[in-house]
């Protein structure tokens, strides 16, 4: 019975001996994993934060293209930090990067058109064809920039409609920028009868053109004949103005030239 009883002892003090090993091995190592991750989610977070005040002071890098690097480089430091924390509690890591290495292809494959989209919003928001309120026109799409994302593009239509555009479809299809330069031209079609001094009329419609205040002075407004016929001709009046006059010195310029030619008793055709 006694030899029963030490046994007993023995082996309740040599699993008390192991347990007290286990808890000490994994007691340093759940707390050096703590430290591990708190040091590391603020190391990404200042990293990150420095690559955005870097990345925010290069020339032409837009804002929501910074915000997008910082959170990739932030989440990517995570990822390092989760992986090194599991390597304290002796695990495989290098099985768990094949893992994510796997499933972040076969995500890669199902997300393909959102991942086209995402890759035409950085070239976008690098080469900026187009900024926020400025005028585009596309084979399928036209309206004002509202906002340039990293998925979608948004617009508002002449008409005041809302207009969502996926990049994919911006980045590969040719863009007209209606107010990137800063001038425009203008051209007004003006037919006129054969039986008219057509030196008086050109010098009325430059007289009339050149005396809107939007009207630029260079390039310089001109008139010439654009098409002849035995029953008329048709002047062609060109002017330069900013982007933003263009429609309202238009429908000006059409009203003060029909009333100058009509002042002169020249009808127009």
């Amino acid at each position: 019975m006694e030899t029963q009883a030490t046994n007993a002892i023995v082996a309740t003090q040599t699993a008390l001996n192991q347990a007290s090993a286990l808890v000490v091995h994994y007691g340093f190592s759940t707390l050096g994993a703590i430290v591990l991750l708190i040091c590391g989610w603020v190391l990404a977070s200042l990293v990150s934060g420095w690559a955005y005040k870097g990345i925010s002071k290069v020339h032409g890098i837009d804002e929501t293209l910074a915000r997008f690097f910082e959170k990739a480089l932030h989440y990517g430091l995570l990822i390092l930090v989760f992986i090194t924390v599991l390597g304290q509690f002796g695990v495989q890591t290098t099985s768990i990067v094949a893992t994510l290495g796997a499933a972040g292809l076969a995500i890669g494959l199902a997300l393909q058109g959102t991942l086209q989209n995402i890759a035409a919003g950085i070239m976008l928001l690098v080469l900026r064809p187009f900024r926020v309120g400025e005028y585009i026109e596309t084979p399928t799409v036209t309206g004002r920039i509202v906002e340039v994302g990293l998925f979608a593009t948004e617009l508002r239509t002449a008409d005041g409609l809302y207009l969502l555009a996926p990049n994919s479809t911006l980045w590969n299809t040719p863009i007209v920028n209606h107010t990137r330069q800063p001038v425009r031209r203008q051209q007004l079609s003006v037919p006129v009868g054969d039986d008219v001094d057509l030196h008086s009329v050109t010098r009325t419609l430059l007289d009339v053109v050149t005396a809107d205040q939007r009207v630029k002075n260079s390039p310089a407004a001109r008139v010439y004949s654009d098409e002849l016929t035995p029953e008329k001709t048709t002047l062609t009046v060109e002017y330069w103005v900013k982007p933003g006059d263009w429609a309202e010195t238009r429908h000006a310029l059409v009203e003060r030239l029909r009333t100058a030619l009509a002042d002169k008793g020249i009808a127009i055709k």
